[in-house]
């Protein structure tokens, strides 16, 4: 069994709480967790991974054990994870993303593209090809912050909305244990985390904006890339995973009868496919960095 190690980093003054086991010399990946959950969603794939892998995975600002953003945008919790990274001294990883791990982590590669090693993005959506109808009362949110607009999304906030996430989707729901949704309800309830919620489903706008400045990153620097998805997640659909391939057309696709929490269900395919891609993608990597006669910054 790998033994999971835990505790705090200290961010410019920000208390960011993370996971992680491996060998410290090994490779590593950077796991980044969606809405509304914490660094313990990955809490089955770590241990599938850890005899080859370093995993490190913080809770973001204003989720799980982590202290509260300063600022509630997503380009704020990037600068937060790219201090993070320095302050463990994360030199070189790949990345896993996951719902709004990705943004903060297509965000982050865009702005160091010699660090990030290879991109796993599981239900991490970058393509408006991705967005379902799911995001309508959402958009309307976007174009029109009102009080009333924003009233209305306190729906997400509500403990059986927790609970339809982990389960919508998935082909068997018995299989979905409540530990990781009675857990994200549990840190939903404190005192102002909902206020920090629906001011992120605002600046997530943003992101939507940003899909033209990661493809560009994807066209530019070609970093291997598994999209690896629940096919009938609610909120990012099959075709946001096929979408990669349009700016990386050597991207893997795998698609997994699965919902939004694929990793509830399906942990052990989901890091047979991660172990192989990344075996083979770091290969790949370090062999062109030796070719080119240069490392990696």
């Amino acid at each position: 069994m790998a033994e999971v190690r835990y505790g705090f980093a200290d961010v410019d003054g920000l208390a960011v709480h993370y996971r992680e086991a491996g060998p410290t010399g090994a490779p590593v990946l950077l796991l980044l967790h969606g809405y509304p959950s914490a660094g313990h969603m990955y809490r089955d794939l770590i241990p599938l991974l850890a005899d080859r892998f370093r995993l490190v995975a913080p809770d973001l600002p204003g989720f799980g054990r982590s202290g509260p953003p300063a600022r509630n945008t997503f380009e704020h919790l990037t600068d937060v994870v790219d201090r993070f990274t320095e302050v463990l001294g994360l030199r070189e990883f790949a990345l896993y993303l996951f719902d709004y791990g990705a943004p903060v982590g297509f965000r982050l590669a865009a702005r160091h593209p010699a660090r990030v090693t290879a991109i796993v993005s599981q239900n991490g959506n970058a393509y408006e090809d991705g967005l379902s109808d799911a995001w309508a009362p959402i958009r309307a949110y976007w174009r029109d912050p009102s009080a009333a607009n924003r009233a209305a999304l306190r729906t997400m906030l509500a403990p059986e909305t927790t609970i339809w996430q982990y389960t919508q989707g998935a082909a068997d729901p018995s299989r979905v244990g409540p530990d990781g949704y009675e857990l994200d309800n549990h840190y939903l309830a404190r005192p102002g985390a909902g206020e920090i919620q629906l001011d992120l489903l605002l600046d997530y706008a943003s992101n939507v904006a940003s899909y033209p400045d990661f493809h560009a990153y994807f066209r530019a620097h070609r970093p291997p890339l598994l999209a690896i998805w629940g096919r009938n997640d609610p909120f990012f659909l099959p075709a946001g995973a096929e979408a990669f391939r349009r700016d990386l057309p050597g991207a893997e696709v795998r698609l997994l009868d699965a919902g939004h929490f694929a990793l509830e269900t399906h942990a052990e395919p989901i890091a047979a496919a991660v172990r192989e891609f990344l075996s083979h993608a770091l290969t790949r990597t370090h062999a062109a960095a030796s070719g080119s006669g240069r490392g990696r910054a």
